[in-house]
Order: C-alpha cells, then structure tokens, then sequence
C-alpha cells in the first residue's frame, strides 16, 4: 500500500465520487473527461490495494475501506482548503474561512459580540458556528473538523492534546411563558414546580441533569411529566401554547424575554441558583489556528480574565 502517494486530485475525485454517486457527476465537478477520472480512481485502488467503491446499477457506494479513507481524505482537503485561505487572505486583508462550535449559553454571551467585532473588520470573512453538545464539539475538534470551540472537557477526551482558557459556568433559568400560573409569585419553591409539566433536553444533556440534581439536592422526585426535545425552536413553540416549564441557560431567557425580541416568556425565581459544570474556550495544541481564526479566538478570549493554558495548569 502507498496511502502516502495517493494525490490532492484522487483525493478529490474520490470525495467527488462519493458526494455524487456517479463518476461522470464526479469527473464533471472537477472538469475531467469520465475516462480520466475512471483511470484516477483505479489508480487510487490500485495504490491502496482494495477497491474504494462498489460499482451498483443506480450509482457508487463507498466500501467499508473506502468510506475510512475519505474521512481522512476530507480531512486533508479540508486543510488543503484552510491553507489556500490563508493564503488569500494574508494577499487580500483580512479575509479566509474558520469555523467554531459552542454549547448554547457561550454561543450568545461571547460568540455573537466576537463576530460582530470580527466582521465590522472583516466583513468577507467566512465564518460558521455550530452549536451542539460538548461531546459532539470534541469530537469535531479533535477531528480537526473546527478550529475551536466553546465547551465542557469530558473525562473520555485527553484534555493534554488543547490549549484551555476557562470561561464561566452556566446559569440555568426555569422559563414558561409570561401569563403561566406561577409567574407572579416571588419565588416558586421546586416542591410547587415538581408537579408541574416540563419540556427538557435529552438525558445527559447539563443543564437537564443540573435541573434534575436540583430537585435530587432537597430530596425530591425528578418530575413525571416531561416532553423530551433537543430542539430551542420546538421547545419555545411548546411553551407558548402549554404551561410547560424549561430549564434553560441563562443567556437564551435573557435574549427571549428582554427587548427587542420580548417573545412573551418570563423566568420563574426560585429560592436557590442552578448551575451548570464550567466551560472552556478550547483549541487543539497539535493544529496552529489560521490568521482569521486565530483572531476570532483571541476576540472571544478577551472576554475572559484567564490567560490560555494547556491542562497541566489546571
């Protein structure tokens, strides 16, 4: 085998094939004739020793190695990519591509205000942001498939492979909508709210876990009536047309509930805070950040009082 000969252009083919499902779609989204394109790829096996496709009357599935060697593949073009980029930005200005992922709470407290300062400068620049769990964020990281991220660490990731710089913890709000039956008392015990009807996060997710250990914490039952949904846009449907509750951050009932959204909900005090685990501010030590991203990191890093260290500091 010579996985190390293999070319940027069968590398690209190969993802091509793949995303189409068809080698003359492939060929054609790189420019090529069919017949060079089916010799590239022969060679690709060739080179690897075993094919990377089974050819099948309504298109071309990867095999099982071939499905192994394009998340690799993607991953090199991705640098490939990240590379040029870089290139036409340091030709350009600020310009290039990064994109970064975050749990909810830090998406809107930091990463909104970084943007905004990033693109007044930069407005070509190309940035994405995902927001998601602190599991699926590691593993895009260490994938090298995000440039930083905005996250819990988590005991089955070697935390010495980042560069961390501690953030804040998550403030949980119980939010219903404004007119709910509980909303004028000026404080709302969680023995009144056990009984009550819930919408939550799936199990596992911090801030359902940190609600649920709230109400472990004074020796009561989790509640029985809950809807399970991962999804913010249902969850906020839902409340406005049920006295459901949801345990939310902070951060997403302060942007509902203040000016100019005022989307009509309202935060339910209780007699004791909830709080999630910290996050951190997370990059890989192994992969040096692209100007653009670099500069997004460092925006969203001045919001903090930490300096950034690996995990032997901490």
């Amino acid at each position: 085998m010579s996985f190390h000969a293999l070319k940027p252009a069968q590398l690209r083919l190969i993802h091509e094939v793949a995303l189409h499902g068809q080698l003359q779609l492939a060929a054609e989204s790189l420019a090529m004739t069919q017949p060079a394109a089916s010799r590239m790829l022969a060679e690709a096996e060739r080179q690897i020793g075993a094919p990377l496709f089974i050819r099948q009357p309504k298109g071309m599935e990867p095999t099982e190695i071939g499905t192994t060697v394009l998340r690799r593949a993607r991953v090199i073009l991705r640098e490939m990519a990240s590379i040029e980029a870089d290139v036409r930005a340091l030709r350009g200005g600020y310009a290039g591509t990064v994109r970064v992922g975050a749990v909810t709470g830090p998406a809107i407290s930091y990463l909104v205000s970084a943007i905004r300062r990033i693109k007044e400068e930069s407005p070509q620049a190309d940035i994405t942001v995902d927001v998601m769990p602190s599991r699926d964020l590691l593993l895009h990281l260490a994938a090298g498939e995000m440039d930083f991220v905005l996250g819990r660490i988590l005991p089955d990731f070697d935390s010495d492979s980042f560069n961390i710089l501690p953030m804040s913890d998550e403030k949980v709000a119980l939010m219903a909508r404004a007119d709910h039956p509980l909303a004028r008392a000026r404080l709302v015990t969680l023995t009144e709210l056990a009984g009550q009807e819930w919408i939550m996060q799936q199990r596992g997710a911090p801030i359902r876990e940190a609600t649920l250990a709230a109400f472990a914490s004074v020796g009561l039952s989790e509640p029985d009536n809950i809807v399970n949904s991962p999804s913010l846009l249902l969850t906020i449907a839902y409340l406005a047309q049920t006295n459901a509750i949801t345990p939310v951050s902070r951060e997403v009932a302060d942007l509902l509930i203040r000016p100019p959204v005022k989307a009509g909900f309202t935060i339910l005090p209780t007699p004791q805070p909830i709080r999630v685990s910290p996050y951190f501010l997370l990059d890989l030590k192994r992969r040096p950040l692209s100007p653009l991203a670099k500069r997004l990191r460092d925006a969203v890093a001045q919001m903090s009082r930490s300096p950034i260290r690996n995990a032997a500091a901490l």
